[in-house]
């Protein structure tokens, strides 16, 4: 009878391979986690108003030339009338107010848009826009106009919605809250998506939660930049924290310059510079003051703004939003019609045209249709991650139930090196952003209270004792 040969252990059986060591950045997983759950939970009612009042507003702008095409463009005629003849014609039609700016006609189908401030009727900050035929000087309608863009009653009142849901400076609070967390939400997901194993991002070929889950992560990942981008932008137009950070530029010398309105020389104060009878013409009037801007290459789309006072002068700015950026602007004398400042764009410190840039594109102005076809797909893939997340949450319970919440303590497993300059960075940005600095420490407050709570009545899961 034979004998089978033996084998050592090395033989029989090979040596397990040493686990991988872990990164010291794995204990944040948890606690990045349970951020980015309730977060989600209770900001996502907040984003989605944003997202769709900003999906609206984007369609509204190519919609604004349809609507309002009677009042925005003409037959193409011959020759243009002097622009002092055309606003002539606005003010015989509507004297009521004073006229605030005149923005002639950019291009050869476009009307001349006069715009006239204190006219009874209309909204405070708004004008009324009256719209002349630059060929014929007939007034073809008016309507109320709001912003530097422009924007017509049907934009105008989706952008209101859209900034404060029309309930005015406490209505602000709402954008700036969602404006403040979305991109701590976006920034989360990413990092959450990214930490799971490529197996399991996979979408195809699975069902239930976790199909819910590998659309939510893909198109969140996809998009996640495009959300970090409207949060920033958005906040500069915020009320606390667009307040430091215009504090900030300001400090830097970053600041947005503005040409000197003020009339130069010995004719300061001179004649009838003064702004009389809500009239637009002073001095040596619109039309000079027009030919001595595109002397000094001021091309359409332009707006002439009238003396404010006897010391002050015509100011003349391109208003063109879309690239290339046109927002030179000048000064000129109502008593000589000479150019007395000048302002390129060009000059402007970085952070102010980066500012500048950023407002446009958010606002779907820089690129055109392009530009408001890219924020209308940002903003739906924003309303498709809501009801996504909502879904994952229902999933995540059993039959009726909404899904139980993740455990308590994640912060306890971070590393002292790591947990204490987060939550230092943590501090310094939620002064800065406040609405991210106030509900996240409230969280924090209510999640240790309830932590506290349920300990004391010995109801703590072992997850939560660790």
């Amino acid at each position: 009878m034979s004998t089978a040969p033996t084998t050592t252990r090395d033989e029989a059986t090979p040596p397990a391979a040493p686990a991988a060591p872990k990164s010291r950045w794995a204990p944040l997983r948890p606690l990045i986690l349970r951020l980015h759950f309730y977060a989600g939970v209770l900001v996502a009612p907040f984003l989605l108003v944003a997202a769709v009042t900003g999906l609206l507003y984007a369609a509204s702008i190519p919609a604004e030339k349809v609507v309002y095409a009677d009042q925005l463009t003409v037959p193409v005629g011959d020759r243009k009338l002097p622009v002092s003849e055309q606003v002539a014609a606005a003010r015989e039609a509507h004297p009521e107010g004073t006229v605030s700016a005149v923005r002639p006609s950019p291009e050869d189908d476009a009307t001349t848009r006069v715009l006239l401030s204190g006219v009874p009727g209309v909204d405070e900050g708004h004008t009324l826009a009256v719209f002349v035929d630059p060929y014929t000087a007939r007034v073809r309608g008016a309507l109320e106009q709001y912003g530097s863009t422009g924007a017509l009653p049907l934009r105008t009142w989706i952008d209101e919605f859209h900034r404060d849901l029309h309930l005015g400076e406490t209505g602000r609070l709402y954008s700036e809250f969602a404006a403040s967390w979305l991109w701590v939400i976006a920034g989360g997901g990413v990092v959450l998506w990214f930490s799971r194993r490529r197996a399991q991002r996979k979408v195809r070929g699975t069902s239930g939660r976790r199909r819910t889950l590998g659309l939510h992560g893909s198109v969140g990942v996809w998009a996640a930049a495009g959300f970090v981008f409207l949060s920033a932008t958005g906040l500069t137009w915020s009320a606390y924290a667009g307040a430091n950070i215009a504090d900030l530029r300001t400090s830097l010398g970053q600041a947005t310059p503005a040409v000197s309105a003020a009339a130069g020389g010995e004719h300061a104060g001179h004649g009838d510079a003064a702004a009389s009878g809500g009239q637009a013409a002073h001095g040596v009037g619109l039309d000079q003051v027009l030919a001595a801007a595109r002397a000094e290459g001021l091309g359409d789309p332009v707006e002439i703004v009238p003396p404010a006072d006897a010391s002050s002068a015509y100011v003349v700015k391109q208003i063109q939003r879309s690239w290339p950026e046109k927002q030179d602007s000048v000064a000129v004398d109502p008593a000589t019609g000479e150019v007395t400042d000048v302002l390129r764009f060009a000059d402007y410190p970085v952070l102010a045209k980066l500012s500048r840039w950023g407002i446009d594109l958010h606002s779907g102005q820089l690129f055109g249709l392009a530009n408001q076809i890219a924020l209308m797909l940002l903003t739906l893939s924003l309303i498709l991650l809501i009801v996504w997340g909502y879904r994952m949450w229902w999933q995540r319970g059993r039959g009726s139930a909404f899904g139980r919440p993740l455990p308590r303590g994640a912060w306890r497993q971070v590393p002292p090196q790591i947990l204490v300059p987060l939550v230092a960075a943590v501090a310094v940005l939620g002064y800065f952003v406040p609405l991210l600095g106030i509900p996240l420490a409230a969280f924090v407050v209510v999640d240790v209270v309830l932590g506290e709570v349920a300990h004391r009545r010995g109801k703590r899961t072992p997850a939560e004792v660790k």
